[in-house]
């Protein structure tokens, strides 16, 4: 069997399936996760592809804009919290990815130490994902504009694949907007 180079030190260290699904699925993987930015683990330190695909396997994974100084961030977050540990007990698990609106990185980490979250580096990073989204703060306006399609809290569920499938304005429906997340197993990453 002929193994591409890229596979081979996956190959060594996995065990559980065939060389060929293991390569297959690490390549899927790698190219869905393609469409997120370098991501920082709650602790604020850097993610590696290896931490962030572990972290996201299996998963329904949604991008989370939001920023600690908002009041509906923080009131809607306790609902988010509650669903993710309804969905994941029910085994339809879920990954929120933290996209901040935040004014310093150490409030990134406290928010994302406190929910256990994956977070988009504050700053650029941040700002391009916000604006692919279109979805920032209003006190964001004068640095992104106003073509925005909500402000925070809003939820964006990723296919698979890394598109959007859903869009959750939480901003305007509150804890109601947990029920448009699509849970199906289509979503998977």
């Amino acid at each position: 069997m002929i193994v591409p180079a890229a596979c081979f030190a996956f190959l060594i260290s996995t065990r559980h399936s065939s060389p060929l699904t293991r390569c297959a699925s690490r390549t899927r993987m790698t190219s869905s996760l393609s469409a997120l930015p370098n991501l920082n683990k709650s602790d604020g330190t850097g993610a590696s592809i290896d931490d962030i695909s572990e972290q996201v396997k299996g998963k329904h994974v949604a991008l989370y804009f939001a920023a600690g100084w908002c009041p509906m961030c923080t009131s809607f977050e306790p609902s988010l919290m509650q669903f993710r540990e309804a969905a994941n007990s029910s085994g339809k698990e879920v990954e929120i990815i933290y996209v901040p609106s935040d004014r310093q990185a150490a409030d990134v980490v406290k928010r994302t130490s406190s929910m256990n979250m994956l977070s988009v580096p504050i700053g650029e990073e941040a700002d391009a994902m916000k604006r692919k989204y279109k979805i920032w703060a209003g006190a964001e306006s004068l640095k992104l504009g106003m073509g925005r399609r909500s402000g925070v809290p809003a939820l964006v569920v990723l296919s698979g694949s890394g598109d959007e499938v859903a869009f959750l304005a939480a901003e305007s429906k509150g804890a109601k907007a947990l029920g448009d997340w699509p849970l199906d197993d289509s979503g998977l990453w």
